[in-house]
């Protein structure tokens, strides 16, 4: 039954729908963030992984569709030909191979793009394939919409099909239309057909079960049918016919006495005839229904003749009314008891009957008289028994010989082989990748190996693998010692570098690297000694000051700046640092603070925390808090594998007229 549970067929996406999944997933389940500084193999595998998986997506969403929708060569004939029926099975055919072709297309757009990417030498390349790549498949997918459209509306239709199961003990009601069928379903099954007072009401296939002696059976209501040829019967009759035919079911021909459907009780008898063809080797009834406004009593005798036909055909005929309710488990169990009887003739005529009453019947005969009938045994069967018996007897137990010959006992599994005693012990041939070895073996193969080496040694003797010697002149030799040396140097070299190499060096960019000085008081002494100068007085002697030195000099003169306003004319011009700067007498009055005490000049007020103003200070934190936060959040960079989404707004997702559904994902 699973076979045919239509229902489970998961829905059919539309084109636009399917290229709008696809590259969503692709878009959520690969990483997102490439840099065109990376390697060119990190980025060719960046762009080849977005097109296998999207490759992958669209072949595996392909293959499910067309692997859940039934084939109709593996179904029930009954199923294939109301697919037939219902769809035209050639359209559903081309649909699902147009569908198988998309699939290859699609593979083999990715496999020729991946291989094109393997050679990709710049990320807009890479980019570009992929785009391309990308956008094949998308317009191999938009050419289905047809067919994906199609396939759609069959599984919709699919799924509101009745499960029916060939197999099973299932009632079959059929007749022309508005005669009582789906009344009497309804009476007798937990089925809810609609029952209206025009023809056609029931335009499909029902389905209904009931109980019977503890067994379940299947009832199936079938629309209408109409006497004319089989050519001009639309979908709705196809549908009983497709039933009639290939269910193997006990069939309910319905006949309005009343004539109340609007077909008199001549036409039904001559639709009997028309679809009599179909009910061959199945139990029939006819049940003439509505009967408690005509009974077949009650019609005169010349309208009585029309059904001479089921009288001679042996064909029961009940009466029902499913409007008082007259009849109707009458005809119920009239049918079961047919169809089960039904059932165990086909069976019976089966080879597996024996088989079968074998296991559910055992005959036990009673004895006729008092004279004794011992069992009958042939005397050459009683003498093969006899030899049989002796020689167990002589016959000694692995166990006993084991405790006779006790350490010396070897378990010989072969010599009781049912073979000659030539062949009981041979070597069991060695296998080799399904081959036998000794297929292989050359019984020659000795005398082949020592030619082989006789004509070696042949060779060897004849110098035949003799290698020249060249002798060396005096310049080759030269330099060869010389190649030697370097690359003893070389090689000691970088032995030392690995030594004396700190672990902890770090390579500065070439613009930020230190420059030599252009100007210093060692390279200008150089200069004036090279022209004859004499500089062996000046060695402690400094003709520049050096930028270092006037940054440290710069606070000793502010210092001295600073010193009080009565302090000697000595004391100020004492020198500071060793003599090297010397103090300047103020140009100006200097400012003095409350007390009296002169305040420097430079220095400009500041507050508790030493800095300078309240904008100072809000700098200051901005600097401190980005110093920290980086530190942070060093280890918590994001990478490939995060779910980051570089385009918020994807083109493909947001471009267009937005259908129902949300804003934000269509």
């Amino acid at each position: 039954m699973v076979l045919y549970n239509f229902r489970k067929i998961t829905t059919v996406p539309t084109a636009k729908d399917f290229v709008n999944i696809v590259l969503s997933r692709t878009q959520r389940k690969t990483p997102t963030v490439v840099h065109k500084h990376y390697k060119i193999s990190r980025i060719r595998q960046f762009y080849m992984r977005k097109v296998k998986y999207t490759q992958q997506t669209i072949h595996d969403r392909l293959s499910m569709i067309i692997q859940e929708f039934p084939k109709l060569d593996d179904v029930h004939p009954f199923y294939a030909d109301l697919l037939n029926v219902l769809y035209d099975k050639d359209h559903f055919k081309l649909a699902l191979g147009q569908l198988n072709t998309a699939r290859h297309l699609v593979d083999n757009v990715a496999k020729d793009y991946v291989r094109m990417l393997k050679f990709g030498d710049s990320l807009y390349r890479c980019k570009t394939l992929k785009r391309a790549a990308l956008g094949r498949m998308a317009t191999i997918m938009k050419r289905q919409s047809p067919n994906l459209q199609y396939l759609e509306q069959v599984r919709q239709h699919l799924s509101r099909v009745p499960t029916i199961d060939p197999y099973t003990r299932t009632i079959l009601i059929t007749g022309f239309p508005n005669v009582g069928k789906s009344s009497f379903i309804n009476k007798i099954t937990r089925a809810d057909v609609e029952v209206q007072p025009y023809a056609f009401t029931t335009k499909s296939l029902y389905v209904g079960h009931t109980d019977y002696k503890y067994l379940r059976w299947q009832v199936i209501d079938t629309p209408g049918i109409l006497d004319h040829p089989l050519e001009e019967r639309n979908v709705i009759e196809m549908q009983a016919i497709t039933a009639l035919a290939h269910l193997r079911a006990c069939i309910l021909y319905f006949v309005d006495l009343s004539e109340q459907c609007g077909h008199s009780i001549e036409e039904q008898v001559q639709l009997y005839e028309s679809i009599k063809p179909l009910f061959v080797n199945k139990p029939l009834l006819v049940v003439l229904s509505k009967s408690d406004v005509a009974k077949l009593s009650d019609l005169p005798p010349d309208r009585r003749e029309a059904f001479k036909p089921f009288e001679q055909e042996g064909v029961p005929l009940l009466e029902m009314s499913s409007l008082t309710g007259e009849g109707v488990m009458e005809v119920k169990t009239e049918a079961c008891e047919t169809l089960l009887a039904f059932r165990v003739d086909q069976k019976l005529k089966t080879k597996k009957v024996e088989g079968v009453l074998n296991r559910l019947h055992v005959a036990m005969p009673a004895q006729r008289d008092g004279k004794a009938r011992p069992p009958c045994i042939p005397e050459k069967v009683l003498e093969k028994k006899n030899e049989m018996e002796v020689e167990s007897v002589r016959r000694k137990l692995e166990k006993e010989i084991e405790e006779e010959m006790g350490h010396e006992y070897i378990l010989d599994l072969k010599k009781n082989y049912d073979m000659p005693d030539d062949y009981k012990y041979d070597k069991v041939p060695e296998f080799w990748n399904g081959h036998n070895l000794m297929d292989f073996m050359d019984p020659d193969i000795l005398e082949k190996f020592e030619k082989l080496v006789q004509e070696e040694e042949l060779r060897i003797e004849s110098g035949m693998y003799a290698v020249p010697k060249f002798e060396l002149d005096e310049t080759m030799k030269e330099i060869k010692e010389l190649a030697r040396r370097i690359y003893d140097k070389k090689r000691i070299n970088h032995q030392v570098r690995r030594v004396t190499k700190p672990k902890s060096m770090i390579i500065m960019p070439r613009h930020t690297s230190a420059k030599a000085r252009e100007r210093s008081v060692s390279r200008l002494r150089d200069e004036f000694e090279n022209l004859g100068v004499d500089m062996s007085d000046t060695k402690n002697a400094n003709f520049t000051q050096t930028r270092r030195s006037r940054s440290v000099n710069r606070p000793l003169l502010k210092r001295a700046r600073s010193a009080s306003a009565g302090a000697s004319a000595e004391g100020r011009s004492r020198s500071a640092s060793k003599g090297r700067v010397l103090s300047v007498a103020p140009t100006k009055r200097l400012r003095v603070d409350t007390l009296g005490k002169p305040r420097s000049v430079s220095r400009a007020p500041r507050d508790e925390m030493g800095v300078k103003d309240v904008q100072m200070k809000e700098k200051l934190r901005i600097a401190a808090k980005k110093a920290i936060s980086k530190k942070v959040n060093k280890q918590g960079l994001k990478g490939e594998a995060d779910r980051f989404i570089g385009t918020k707004m994807p083109k493909h997702l947001f471009s267009g007229k937005r259908g129902i559904g949300k804003t934000q994902r269509r």
